[in-house]
């Protein structure tokens, strides 16, 4: 996903597929109803018919059309004609607001009910069909929040947050997603989950689910420069090389630059974070110090702060850099909910929220266009891997006792 044209219909296609799916499973419900039976079942009633295939069709809404796919039924003693289809045609405004309540609280019965009655307010569909929907829609969503991540062989780790109104009255507070791009160059998403204050206490709980669950350790992890997110990743992730998110870096570096001075100071300091390599990067950082240690103190502090983090994605792959060196994936993605927040009733609560993110970014997952990884560019990966192995197993071995040396033992006519 490299730009906004992927996530910008990415609730509205979510909307319309879990309408979809409502209607679909209404219509089979409505059939199960008519038929007597399971699709599979035997024995028929005379006279009730039998399943003859699907046919397509197609609502419209405000957002655009909802296709579907309708079971019909052949040789009955009177012909079936769905009710299902006829009421839905004139109430895409309550589909796509129950769709937004599925990934919000889960639908009841009542929710159901509600939308295939007709106009006098008579059931279409019976309580057992209604119950197999509200079974079946959240069967994704519980498959996600406890599914095995050791499948998942991560090689770069991303970390970021949106702020969300989780408890009514309360100010807003984090929601951490974390998203990876795995050994064969798929990104796939990974955890969701509160983050509070983005406190060290609640990120070491985050990363420590995701490894609870299997979660191999990556290469890179990048995150924003949060200091509880920091302090997590290097407790939770000491083989991992920590990234700073470069996306945040300079929009604190131009929050400290007169308007005036920033296009040249933006542009040396990208040439410093993008150079060919560590060795330069730091050069062109201690140039820049030179020039503006003077006049803007505040933005060479701000610079030089967590700089070796800031240009850790330069041991990396050259083809690789651009993408892991900052957290813009999810930032978009949340950018576009922002914008989307018109749609979404207020107040849900912290189980509302995280399962309506949850819901758009599954969506918008799938979608994704992963990286090309070449052959050269796994044996270049290999070999950093085992530098951090190395690393970090030099940092970790224990202290070497002091040797003592002791005189030689004389024998009693050498003494003499």
């Amino acid at each position: 996903m490299e730009g906004r044209s992927e996530v910008g219909d990415g609730r509205w296609e979510l909307v319309r597929l879990a309408a979809r799916l409502i209607i679909e499973e209404a219509l089979e419900g409505e059939a199960r109803d008519a038929l007597g039976r399971d699709y599979y079942a035997r024995g028929a009633t005379p006279g009730a018919g039998y399943r003859n295939g699907y046919r397509p069709g197609r609502v419209k809404s405000a957002e655009g059309a909802i296709a579907y796919s309708a079971p019909q039924i052949a040789d009955r003693s009177e012909p079936f004609r769905s009710r299902i289809r006829e009421v839905v045609r004139g109430r895409t405004e309550e589909l796509e607001a129950l769709a937004v309540e599925m990934y919000a609280r889960g639908l009841s019965t009542r929710d159901i009910e509600a939308v295939f009655a007709d106009t006098e307010g008579r059931r279409l569909l019976s309580r057992t069909a209604v119950s197999e929907i509200t079974e079946r829609l959240w069967a994704e969503y519980e498959a996600f929040a406890t599914r095995d991540l050791a499948e998942f062989e991560v090689t770069y780790l991303f970390v970021d947050g949106i702020a969300e109104r989780l408890h009514l009255g309360q100010p807003r507070e984090a929601v951490l997603a974390a998203w990876g791009i795995l050994a064969d160059g798929k990104k796939a998403l990974l955890h969701l989950a509160p983050g509070t204050k983005e406190d060290t206490a609640s990120c070491k709980e985050f990363f420590q689910d995701m490894r609870r669950r299997g979660l191999p350790d990556p290469l890179l992890v990048a995150s924003d420069g949060a200091p509880g997110l920091i302090r997590a990743i290097e407790e939770c992730l000491p083989r991992s090389v920590r990234q700073r998110c470069l996306a945040h870096k300079m929009r604190n570096l131009h929050s400290k630059v007169p308007e005036d001075v920033w296009p040249e100071f933006k542009a040396r300091a990208a040439a410093c974070y993008q150079a060919a390599s560590p060795a330069l990067a730091r050069l062109l950082r201690d140039d820049i110090a030179a020039t503006y240690a003077r006049d803007l103190p505040s933005a060479v502090a701000c610079l030089d702060d967590d700089f070796e983090a800031c240009i850790a994605h330069l041991r990396f792959p050259l083809g690789h850099r651009r993408v892991i060196r900052t957290t813009n994936l999810l930032e978009r993605l949340f950018g576009e909910e922002r914008r989307r927040t018109k749609v979404i009733p207020h107040a849900f609560g912290e189980r509302a929220v995280l399962k309506l993110i949850y819901a758009a970014l599954i969506r918008a997952a799938e979608r994704w266009r992963g990286i090309r990884i070449t052959e050269f560019e796994q044996r270049q990966l290999k070999v950093i891997r085992d530098e951090i192995h190395k690393d970090f197993a030099e940092r970790n071995a224990p202290a070497a006792s002091p040797t003592v040396t002791t005189a030689p033992t004389r024998s009693s006519s050498e003494r003499t």
